[in-house]
């Protein structure tokens, strides 16, 4: 079984991340100004863009959650975490408080709480793009990977629907 790759990050880690692009942006800028003089400010700017946007994705790059065979790595770019499949009690596919759908797994232990793995806007029509085929591959990978570790994964009915009228993803059955 392959790895499945999921992970939602959150809007304040965003801001953080674009926040130390920024930050690398402008120092790469005043310390190629400091070293070549002012006349060479384009040039600054310009390697002082490469350097923040590179920095920028591997922040985002590195934020992920990786649904392996023996164990799920939650990963950023400051920590990592393993979370072994027995924690896992259930997947749910429901709304979150921004009318997005939430695919997330519960867990138990000395802390329970969850996991989200995708946040999605709703399911309106049939694949458009590229962001739909991903999304929907997605859908599929984590749901076979609960499926083969027969975590049970309860589906809001008019997510169900959305699913399998646009996206051709058949309701989960019960085993």
């Amino acid at each position: 079984m392959s790895v499945v790759r999921a992970g939602v990050v959150s809007t304040r880690r965003s801001l953080f991340y674009c926040l130390i692009a920024v930050l690398v942006t402008t120092g790469v800028v005043g310390l190629f100004l400091a070293m070549f003089g002012v006349n060479r400010v384009i040039t600054g700017l310009l390697v002082g863009a490469v350097g923040g946007f590179a920095v920028g994705v591997a922040l985002f790059v590195r934020d992920v959650i990786e649904l392996h065979e023996h164990a799920i790595y939650a990963r950023t770019p400051f920590r990592s975490s393993t979370v072994p499949w027995d924690r896992v009690v259930a997947g749910r596919f429901t709304l979150d408080e921004h009318a997005r759908w939430a695919l997330a797994l519960d867990l138990n232990g000395e802390s329970a709480d969850e996991l989200v793995l995708l946040s999605i806007p709703p399911v309106i029509r049939p694949v458009t793009g590229a962001y739909d085929m991903r999304k929907r591959e997605q859908v599929s990978e984590i749901r076979e990977m609960l499926r083969a570790k027969r975590i049970p994964i309860t589906v809001l009915p008019e997510i169900a629907g959305a699913l399998n009228q646009h996206w051709q993803i058949a309701p989960p059955t019960a085993r």
